[in-house]
């Protein structure tokens, strides 16, 4: 009866622990060891955050934010969306006034130049992906001004951008509804190589891009927040596998030792049951949630929409918020 009952009480063990594995969400999601730094970004006199899109830090720690001109749209704008702020929150910079209709995604590659996309076209503007200096000279510029379409030279809501360590360039293009669906894969110099995707919920389909990020192994982490899930690619755009646990992604950011940041800002009982808004820090080497830094203020309505997100080499975390307008640091 006792080796019965113990053998019993090791399935039950061996169960339990299996389930903990698989749903890591759940098991590790409540840990919060971070405080918001109040007021952390300071703006020239005068000037206030639009929608805050993007986010990302460069070698040198300082943090950089995409937004659009003080509103929800730099069309007929003067004001510029790309802002450098140091580690204190001070602006250092800030360039691409007259540029963008619609900013959206957001990349710092490894030499510091800024990559920028314009998800609509306006007025001749819009639909296409820009190569800055860390001066903000233009260096590279994807797809055709005002012209959308589904050419390897255009566009349709280009809406994220990452660089690989050979300089190849990876845009997701799309953003649900009347958009594009699919990856684009570019040389160091702007030459189309290839794409995948296409619009749907499968294995290598998208119900909207939102996202995209590289880790250590030069694995794409594609954002396809239509289908509240992570697809995770190689470089060729063969699908590898496709993750859940980290809700349902606007932004995501990996680091230099495959911690992943990952910004979820719509997720509720309508269109992801049971998972709450907020940033979610895991591994991206297991798919494990570690920690979730909850949305500010009230969590059964939350107004606070974080769908950018970056990590500094201290471990600080930084939320762009656009319909919130704001900027905000996360400390241990």
């Amino acid at each position: 009866m006792n080796r019965q009952a113990d053998r019993r009480r090791l399935t039950l063990a061996l169960a339990i622990v299996a389930v903990i594995a698989m749903s890591g969400r759940e098991a590790w999601a409540q840990s919060n060891p971070y405080r918001l730094v109040e007021n952390w970004a300071k703006l020239s006199q005068g000037r206030t955050f639009g929608s805050v899109i993007g986010v990302d830090v460069d070698r040198n720690g300082n943090v950089w934010a995409f937004e659009r001109c003080g509103g929800d749209t730099c069309a007929g704008s003067s004001l510029a969306p790309i802002l450098q702020f140091d580690p204190s929150g001070k602006l250092l910079k800030s360039f691409g006034a007259g540029m963008f209709v619609y900013p959206h995604g957001f990349h710092v590659d490894r030499d510091g130049n800024v990559w920028a996309t314009d998800g609509e076209g306006k007025d001749g503007k819009g639909y296409q992906v820009f190569k800055f200096s860390p001066e903000g000279k233009v260096l590279l510029t994807l797809g055709k001004a005002g012209v959308a379409g589904e050419a390897p030279g255009t566009f349709i809501y280009p809406s994220a951008v990452v660089v690989a360590p050979n300089g190849d360039i990876f845009v997701a293009d799309g953003h649900g509804a009347d958009t594009n669906g699919r990856i684009v894969k570019f040389s160091r110099d702007g030459r189309f190589i290839k794409s995948w995707g296409q619009k749907g919920s499968g294995r290598g389909e998208f119900g909207g891009l939102h996202a995209i990020a590289m880790d250590s192994k030069g694995r794409l982490f594609v954002g396809d927040r239509g289908n509240s899930r992570i697809q995770i690619f190689d470089q060729d755009g063969k699908f590898l596998d496709e993750w859940k646990q980290f809700g349902r992604p606007s932004g995501i950011f990996i680091d230099a030792k495959d911690t992943i940041y990952v910004a979820d800002s719509q997720s509720d009982e309508k269109v992801n049951p049971g998972v709450q808004k907020g940033i979610r820090i895991g591994s991206a080497r297991d798919g494990l949630v570690k920690m979730l830094i909850p949305v500010p203020g009230p969590q059964d309505k939350p107004t606070t929409t974080t769908e950018g997100v970056a990590a500094d080499a201290r471990g600080n975390v930084y939320g762009a918020e656009a319909n919130s307008n704001n900027l905000r640091k996360y400390a241990e």
